[in-house]
């Protein structure tokens, strides 16, 4: 049903010109299921580090310090991702279906294999990765744990990546919606049934936080290829259809997506590097930064929410051979992400303390995450553009201008300031949020100039 309305709008729109008023409106409809698909998700991973938190800081802390290897280790399927929605962004745009569901298929394959290995890796690893990321005493026991139970999952969640990926890419935001709440929902159910120990459930303590996420990404993956598979909706597969390897999609998908495996990997360094310089400072401030983080991560889905809509609208756009679409979609994104970021930013320096208390009881670790959760008001405008111009810029395939604005902007803005204001200049942890911020800066003013030059509409996918 909902990509028959995709379907329906892309031939109302395909030879018409499209007004300011239609783009917002196009722009809102695909746009708010991601939105509060990716609101709620946050918001379920907020109250899981909250449920955490009766534990301890140091529960928080170890916690933390395991986003990154996984971060690391899902970088390569989210670079898969972002070719997979640009090339069926285009198919499904020039109403090419049969060909849509051949790629999805064959990115599901890639999928299913590095999920294996990355699985079997994450788990073997585990200890020497949250020593390396700075993991002591009681924080190190929770981290392995926790990283070995959460990596086992890591093959059921990348297949639902490539799924949401695929639906998003064909303009259905409702769906991955729909799937991915029920998830948390088992989640966040799962986390107060087996941390605690309620109901006759055993007291697991973090292995029950890690267990219970498991669980929901298992059930997400489930939801995500019934989709597929139900013979219901427009992009399909079937098993019982004869399966051959593809090398041409294959290529033309690792072609656009190598540059955001670029991107993803020098993220990730620069993430380990900025997170080992506030690990240095003790696990109590770090526990507070985390928690500063955490509630951050909630401005994030906004600019992903816009930023999926911008990649769907433009690559199907490019595909209806209407770049002038394109580039109204990615202007009207814009702006009306500028909205809920500066509503976000009010949130953050007013509200900052109030968030910070309900995550633990220590007065030290909430002043501290108040503290930068004002900085964090003023990264909300710069994180919003360039989320949402870099997901315009990849539905178009053009990924290289975003790996560029993440090397200069994360890999060395971020990663060398920490060190500086935090090493040299003894700026404490809010030193590595000035470092933040500067970084987000930097980031919004080159993917601002390279989506103004529309050079972008000229890649080829």
């Amino acid at each position: 049903m909902v990509l028959a309305a995709v379907a329906q709008m892309e031939q109302q729109t395909q030879s018409v010109e499209l007004t300011q008023q239609e783009a917002r409106r196009h722009v809102v409809a695909l746009a708010w299921p991601a939105v509060f698909e990716q609101l709620l998700v946050t918001l379920f991973g907020m109250v899981d580090m909250m449920m955490v938190g009766v534990v301890g800081p140091q529960a928080i802390a170890a916690i933390g310090l395991t986003n990154q290897p996984m971060f690391l280790a899902l970088a390569a399927f989210q670079a898969l991702n972002v070719g997979t929605t640009a090339l069926v962004a285009r198919f499904v745009g020039a109403g090419d279906i049969s060909e849509a569901n051949v790629a999805i298929r064959q990115s599901l394959t890639v999928v299913a294999i590095l999920g294996t290995v990355a699985t079997a890796l994450v788990y073997i690893f585990a200890e020497p990765m949250v020593i390396f990321m700075g993991a002591k005493d009681e924080a190190l026991g929770y981290a392995v744990t926790y990283l070995r139970v959460v990596g086992l999952g890591l093959l059921p969640q990348t297949i639902g990546m490539c799924v949401t990926a695929v639906l998003r890419g064909a303009g259905d935001t409702k769906t991955p919606m729909r799937f991915n709440i029920i998830a948390n929902l088992f989640n966040v159910v799962g986390n107060y049934l087996l941390i605690g120990g309620k109901f006759g459930f055993p007291a697991w303590g973090v292995f029950g936080a890690a267990f219970a996420t498991t669980l929901g990404r298992v059930i997400g993956c489930i939801l995500s290829l019934n989709v597929l598979l139900n013979g219901k909706s427009l992009l399909r597969i079937s098993l019982r259809d004869k399966f051959q390897i593809r090398w041409d999609l294959i290529t033309r998908v690792v072609r656009v997506g190598f540059p955001s495996l670029l991107e993803q990997l020098l993220m990730r360094f620069g993430n380990i590097v900025f997170t080992k310089s506030v690990s240095g400072l003790g696990m109590n401030t770090y526990a507070a930064h985390q928690i500063g983080m955490n509630i951050q991560s909630l401005s994030f889905t906004p600019g992903h929410g816009f930023g999926m809509a911008a990649t769907s609208l433009v690559g199907r756009s490019l595909g209806q051979k209407r770049p002038d679409n394109a580039e109204k979609y990615g202007w009207e994104t814009r702006k009306v992400g500028q909205y809920v970021a500066f509503t976000m930013a009010l949130i953050f320096f007013f509200g900052g303390r109030q968030i910070a208390s309900l995550y633990t009881t220590d007065p030290q670790v909430i002043d501290i995450a108040a503290s930068v959760l004002k900085v964090a008001a003023f990264i909300q405008p710069f994180q919003s553009s360039q989320f949402i111009l870099a997901g315009a810029l990849r539905g178009a395939g053009d990924t290289r201008w975003p790996l560029i604005s993440t090397f200069i902007g994360v890999a060395g803005i971020r990663a060398a300031l920490a060190v500086v204001f935090i090493n040299v200049m003894h700026m404490g942890v809010k030193g590595a949020w000035y470092a933040l911020l500067i970084d987000q800066l930097t980031r919004s003013i080159v993917i601002y100039f390279r989506y103004n030059s529309k050079h972008w509409q000229k890649v080829r996918v």
